[in-house]
């Protein structure tokens, strides 16, 4: 069986998760963690279920995605797995947390990176990198087709989208993104976003003011 667990980090209010099968391996996307206190919650947690973190993977490169990266490595030997296009983002990293008045260690560089097609394994559970810029140049999303679940980062959000005014932002990629590569995987598919809480991609095609309805 497929676990989920999300745990919400530092001030920008960021969804962490961790995905674990029932061997224990794991992945962790988008750690937010960001004080000793939020670190030990996280650490109780893996320490209690016995997993073993097997990958590190990024949404994007946005601050409140990775301030946990560098306690990631240094606790559990992982190095971030991203997108080439929002390694500029971790390469500032420390620039960013200065200019949010946050304090930060800078995170590890990855050492190989993601895309489109690529597929990952957790156990048997494959998931599926889809290309979603816009909120960022390299924003990608992981669908596991099996269970109907997709990690967004922060491209959709229950009743919103995400933010393209940030720097190297494209809202015109955004709504194709969501679109073109996450409404058409089907009207049942549950969505995790980088920030509150989960929906369904059908319910996004119904509701959601940005998408004009799927039209």
């Amino acid at each position: 069986m497929l676990y989920l667990k999300s745990f919400t980090f530092n001030p920008f209010q960021e969804n962490t998760y961790l995905l674990y099968a029932d061997t224990g391996s794991a992945w962790i996307i988008d750690p937010g963690n960001n004080t000793v206190a939020e670190n030990q919650e996280l650490k109780i947690f893996i320490e209690g279920k016995k997993l073993a973190l097997k990958r590190l993977l990024l949404t994007h490169g946005h601050i409140d995605h990775i301030l946990g990266n560098k306690f990631i490595f240094d606790t559990y030997g992982l190095l971030p797995e991203m997108h080439k296009e929002d390694l500029y983002f971790v390469e500032r990293m420390l620039q960013s947390a200065t200019t949010y008045g946050i304090q930060a260690e800078g995170s590890p560089l990855p050492e190989k990176f993601i895309e489109e097609g690529d597929v990952l394994m957790l156990d048997d559970y494959k998931f599926d990198v889809i290309f979603t810029p816009g909120h960022s140049p390299g924003s990608v999303s992981f669908y596991n087709k099996e269970n109907k679940l997709l990690l967004s980062g922060d491209v959709l959000f229950k009743g919103s989208v995400g933010r393209s005014d940030f720097l190297k932002g494209d809202h015109a990629a955004l709504i194709s993104s969501i679109k073109e590569k996450l409404l058409t995987l089907g009207d049942d598919i549950r969505v995790y976003s980088g920030h509150g809480t989960s929906t369904t991609t059908g319910f996004e095609k119904l509701n959601n003011p940005f998408l004009n309805a799927f039209n």
